[in-house]
């Protein structure tokens, strides 16, 4: 059965601009009073859900569910940052009820969520954009360096093996860089960051010879470690380091500019929302399916091509309406206004935009119960 938008029984959650109808015959929060000053009004929506995945999206996550829960005292939200191959693996095997990802699931994840998610299977939710920062640590160096992409791809391929080296000197006049040997920092799990990072390394530079992956080619030597702290810590006690991590969780770690085009363009969360608004929408898979493709050669002036797209995977149709509205409920909350604000404020991602907004909505509006 299709679940009716947050279900039968005329309750209001409302928080700062995000009016959320838990189980409202009417749809409209002005039918009860709501205002969206942040008072909760009433909610029936009730029960605990378990989602698993990316780490990127942890500090995210845990302003959604806290956000989400003071609005509807009744659930309860758990989320393990397990990495985003081991959270879509949870979700494909049952455990999980969503997934957090940085990657969107290939055509055999998918036809696997049919199983488990009805004949339209999985879906997914841009939920969570982020610059993927390129940071390093070099003692006595606190300056933001310039790199092209052949250049930083040589240095993660490990061709390039000293922070003096010629290619890197000559786009940092004024720095002055040490002989200190660098060290690549990748991440050891299966991760949706390094998909997305050597996504624009194959497509950005010319000297890279390696597939994009959820994993770090074996070929390549270089220091690895779990989760996205985990390649941050080692940097960070790592003198000559360099890795790439979601920009939000690089701490105190410097950061490198990208040449685009004729410029070198910092992170931000502006130059990641601009690279994510002139994404195409994938084709294929579920009929509500929002996955997009980046355009990771652009030229275009002040965007920042590392961008990560993290999306809330959910299915099409639950096993029971009262799991599929809890869903919906914390899925909406999660792409609302008040959701992406929290989210900003928690972890410095870009919000999405108010057309992206709408387009989630409706494709969430669309879970069902399978009873």
């Amino acid at each position: 059965m299709k679940v009716e938008r947050f279900g039968r029984t005329a309750a209001i959650l409302s928080v700062a601009s995000f009016a959320l109808v838990a189980c409202g015959e009417a749809n409209n929060p002005g039918d009860n009073g709501g205002d969206g000053g942040g008072e909760v009004e009433a909610s029936d929506v009730q029960g605990t859900l378990s989602g698993g995945g990316a780490s990127s999206q942890e500090a995210a996550m845990t302003a959604w569910t806290n956000g989400f829960t003071s609005v509807a005292p009744e659930a309860q939200v758990n989320y393990a940052s397990v990495g985003s191959g081991a959270g879509r693996e949870g979700f494909l095997g049952g455990e999980y009820d969503w997934a957090g990802s940085d990657a969107a699931m290939d055509d055999d994840e998918w036809e696997d969520s049919q199983e488990i998610c009805g004949p339209d299977g999985a879906f997914h939710i841009p939920s969570y954009i982020s610059p993927i920062a390129v940071a390093y640590n070099i003692e006595g160096v606190d300056e933001t360096i310039n790199l092209d992409p052949d250049t930083l791809a040589s240095i993660f391929a490990g061709e390039i093996t000293s922070w003096d080296d010629e290619a890197i000197a000559e786009q940092n006049e004024g720095v002055e860089l040490p002989d200190t040997a660098i060290t690549v920092v990748h991440r050891a799990d299966d991760s949706g960051t390094t998909e997305n990072f050597t996504e624009y390394l194959e497509a950005a530079a010319d000297t890279w010879e390696h597939e994009a992956h959820e994993t770090w080619p074996a070929e390549i030597s270089s220091e690895s470690a779990q989760q996205t702290s985990g390649v941050v810590d080692l940097t960070s006690q790592t003198d000559g380091a360099i890795t790439y991590a979601d920009a939000s969780q690089i701490g105190s770690l410097n950061s490198v500019a990208v040449q685009v085009g004729e410029e070198y363009v910092e992170y931000s969360p502006e130059a990641a929302a601009t690279a994510v608004d002139s994404a195409e929408q994938v084709e294929g898979q579920a009929p509500n399916n929002m996955a997009v493709e980046l355009d990771r050669e652009t030229e275009e002036e002040g965007v920042y091509p590392i961008v990560m797209v993290a999306y809330n995977i959910f299915c099409s149709e639950y096993p029971d309406a009262e799991t599929a509205e809890l869903v919906q409920a914390f899925g909406e909350y999660v792409v609302s206004e008040d959701g992406q604000s929290t989210a900003e404020d928690a972890a410095g991602n870009a919000p999405m935009s108010e057309e992206l907004r709408d387009e989630a909505l409706e494709a969430l509006s669309e879970i069902s119960a399978a009873e």
